[in-house]
C-alpha cells in the first residue's frame, strides 16, 4: 500500500516589515486584530484550514511569533539568511520539504485571503496544474502554488522578489476568485487600520 503524496503549505513570516515600522521595534505580524489573534495567526489559520501539512519560516529573533504558530500545530523553521531576501526564506522551506508533491506558498502579512481561495489553488495542483495563482478583478495576487517539478527553478531564486520570475517564465494556471484579500497585505500602519475598519477578521 503506497501512501498518498504529501502537499505542504509554506507560510513566509521572516520579513522585517520596515515599511510598517522603520525602527523594527513593532512587528506587523504580531499586531492584534479585532478578535484578539495576530496578523500572522490569521494568515496561518487560513492555510491550516486547507493544507494537510504547514510550515512557517521565521527570523531567528522572533520567538514570540514562533510560540504563537507552534501552538497552532505549525512546524517553525528558522532562516538565518532571511534578511538577505525573501528568496532565502522560501528556499529554506523548500529544501526542508523537497519530498512534497507541491506547495501553496502564503505570506504571513495577508490575513484576509479566503480559505475558499486556498482550496481552489490546492485543488488545481492536485488535479495536475504546475503553477497556480489567484486573480481578482484582472490582477494576480497571493498565495501561489507550485508542483514539485518546479523545485529546481525555485531553488535558483535570488534576492527579494520571491517566486515572481518562475511565475513569469512558465505556463501559469490563473484561477478567478471573488477575493479582494489576495491583494491586501498589512504592510503599513494605514493598511492595518483599514483592515480593522473592515472588521479585522479573515474571510471564510
Amino acid at each position: 500500500m503506497t501512501s498518498s503524496p504529501r502537499w505542504t503549505g509554506i507560510l513566509l513570516a521572516a520579513g522585517r516589515g520596515r515599511r510598517f515600522d522603520a525602527s523594527g521595534r513593532q512587528d506587523k505580524l504580531l499586531q492584534i486584530l479585532a478578535d484578539g489573534k495576530s496578523v500572522a495567526q490569521h494568515s496561518a489559520q487560513n492555510l491550516l484550514a486547507v493544507m494537510p501539512h504547514v510550515i512557517a519560516v521565521l527570523r531567528p529573533d522572533n520567538s514570540e511569533l514562533a510560540g504563537q504558530l507552534q501552538a497552532m500545530g505549525i512546524e517553525c523553521l528558522v532562516c538565518h539568511e532571511a534578511d538577505a531576501g525573501m528568496a532565502n526564506s522560501l528556499k529554506h522551506a523548500l529544501r526542508t520539504t523537497a519530498d512534497s508533491a507541491g506547495w501553496v506558498i502564503a505570506l504571513a502579512d495577508m490575513p484576509s485571503v479566503k480559505t475558499s481561495t486556498m482550496s481552489l489553488l490546492f485543488e488545481a495542483l492536485q488535479a495536475g496544474a504546475g503553477i497556480v495563482a489567484p486573480v481578482y478583478q484582472g490582477r494576480r495576487g497571493n498565495p501561489v502554488g507550485f508542483a514539485n517539478q518546479y523545485l529546481p527553478q525555485l531553488l535558483d531564486l535570488q534576492g527579494d522578489i520571491g517566486a515572481r520570475s518562475v511565475l513569469q517564465s512558465n505556463p501559469l494556471t490563473q484561477i478567478e476568485v471573488d477575493d479582494p484579500g489576495i491583494h491586501e497585505d498589512i504592510d503599513t500602519r494605514d493598511a492595518l487600520l483599514s483592515h480593522l475598519d473592515k472588521g479585522g477578521k479573515a474571510n471564510a
